[in-house]
């Protein structure tokens, strides 16, 4: 693996980003802690002057356990959460068999962890299209970031990554690290997250939609120009000489990507050409591009053009419901 994915697990199929150790189906969160290399703590030791030698009270720095290497400075209020307690949440869920762990692992060094859990959620866009309901956990040993857990769901035949990106409070659980990941905290996540299977109803209602309604070839470069060539924008016929080769790309790509034939030219067509895309052909690592399809600029990306689809279909957003990536 690269510098940016150290460790990684994975049950079931290969996932889409195509990295990790294959488990066992019904791998349990201490057996996933193991064999994505997860076992290790966090320590926070007091930052020690280099020249000097002598040790602050105010600054302090974040340690792997297993191998001593520092993940990030951090202030005096840093309580940190160890990998063990972020997969324990999912352990009442796979117990109980409504959930069960698809991957695991470790980015950035050990400076972030990342659990997937499938829930028992699904449906399909016109009898065909199946998606199915995930929640992510992300769990950083950075300063100043916090631990979410969210929900997505994934399109099954093309394993695009349709995360929801679900700001507000309702919509996800975040804990900043100032205090333990007990009890209280499992029933807040517990609580704020129950409205999962509501999001996944609202998304499903909307794909429909989106099937529903079939785009022009105009409208379909609009789309497409606003998204990946925004310098085109204004230009009233542009011309297949101007466009660039993410569009090349995408004209191929909107035709050949799995279920293709499913609502054929509609907009939930037109959305997944875009999400095959950045999970599958943007970038040149893999790793990199799971990085930012779940943490970064494509997780944006994603967003508006699932807020552009769906204003192409006049369909109001309810709340502050925004998009998956």
């Amino acid at each position: 693996m690269s510098d940016n994915v150290e460790t990684m697990a994975y049950a079931g199929q290969v996932p889409w980003h195509g990295l990790g150790h294959k488990v066992g189906k019904d791998v349990t969160p201490e057996q996933m802690e193991l064999v994505a290399g997860l076992d290790w703590k966090v320590k926070k030791t007091p930052f020690q002057n280099p020249v000097t030698r002598e040790e602050s009270s105010d600054w302090f720095v974040l340690v792997r356990d297993s191998d001593g290497k520092e993940l990030s400075p951090c202030g005096s209020q840093y309580v940190p959460v160890q990998n063990r307690q972020a997969l324990g949440f999912f352990k009442k869920f796979t117990d109980s068999g409504d959930m069960t762990l698809e991957t695991a692992g470790s980015l950035d060094g050990g400076r972030r962890i990342f659990v997937l859990a499938k829930t028992s959620e699904s449906f399909s866009v016109k009898g065909k299209d199946k998606v199915d309901s995930y929640l992510l956990c992300y769990h950083p040993h950075i300063w100043g970031q916090s631990l979410k857990i969210m929900w997505t769901p994934i399109r099954v035949v093309c394993q695009n990554t349709l995360m929801m990106a679900l700001d507000s409070k309702s919509s996800e659980f975040r804990m900043p690290h100032v205090r333990e990941f007990d009890v209280d905290v499992q029933f807040k996540a517990e609580q704020a997250l129950g409205l999962a299977h509501d999001k996944m109803e609202t998304f499903k209602e909307q794909a429909e939609q989106l099937a529903s309604k079939q785009f022009t070839d105009k409208e379909l470069w609009k789309y497409w120009i606003m998204l990946f060539q925004p310098s085109l924008k204004n230009e009233p016929n542009p011309t297949p000489e101007m466009f660039s080769r993410t569009l090349e790309t995408l004209s191929n790509i909107i035709h050949t990507q799995p279920g293709s034939t499913i609502a054929k030219n509609t907009w939930w067509q037109a959305l997944n050409a875009v999400t095959y895309y950045i999970d599958h052909e943007s970038g040149r690592d893999r790793d990199a591009t799971m990085t930012s399809v779940w943490l970064g600029q494509k997780a944006a990306l994603k967003r508006r053009a699932l807020d552009s689809a769906l204003s192409s279909v006049n369909i109001r957003l309810e709340g502050d419901l925004r998009v998956p990536f």
